[in-house]
């Protein structure tokens, strides 16, 4: 087997322990998980796994189409949850306007997988840098170019991760930002 990995699923814990640094008085993180995606079960176990560390409760709220959107706002406002963690997916990613605002208007500090939902004005993301990794696959198409055999070469994973901050978002939800995730965050929007 060769290629290049996302690490999509396995992000999702440590996306947790931010979430919780950031908010960590929500006794209930809701997670948006599509259960269609692949690696909803990785995304599923690794989630659990962090709240049981974190010692915080998380309601997974299952999502794969845009009705079930605005019903797992619905449930959020509904069941009074703290904070918000948008599983890494394409659907959600195409989506990532419409699931902005929704936070921004239900105001629920969220954490999502890359920076393109903090840019349209998400509160936090943290996930893979893509411009390193399409780097990274630029090497990998010349190896292959050059004579060498995918089958030979190892899987790609990504080396970098970027936690991108929007100090706009934050102060529209009334938070203050602890100073460590400041001082931790690749880039920060004010």
């Amino acid at each position: 087997m060769t290629g290049v990995s996302l690490l999509t699923g396995t992000l999702e814990g440590k996306r947790l322990e931010l979430l919780h640094e950031l908010a960590p008085s929500a006794a209930v993180i809701a997670v948006l998980l599509n259960p269609n995606f692949m690696e909803a079960g990785t995304q599923s176990r690794t989630v659990d796994a962090a709240a049981r560390t974190l010692n915080r409760q998380i309601q997974i709220l299952n999502v794969s189409n845009d009705r079930d959107i605005n019903v797992a706002f619905a449930a959020l406002v509904q069941q009074r949850v703290g904070a918000l963690l948008v599983a890494s997916d394409p659907f959600f990613f195409i989506r990532h306007e419409q699931l902005v605002a929704l936070a921004a208007h239900h105001a629920i500090p969220t954490i999502y997988f890359v920076r393109e939902f903090v840019m349209a004005g998400g509160l936090m993301s943290y996930g893979t840098n893509f411009a390193d990794l399409y780097r990274q696959l630029g090497v990998y198409a010349g190896r292959i170019l050059k004579g060498e055999k995918p089958a030979d070469l190892p899987i790609v994973q990504p080396t970098k991760f970027e936690l991108v901050i929007n100090l706009k978002t934050a102060k529209a939800l009334g938070l203050t930002i602890p100073p460590i995730l400041l001082a931790q965050a690749d880039e920060v929007i004010e």
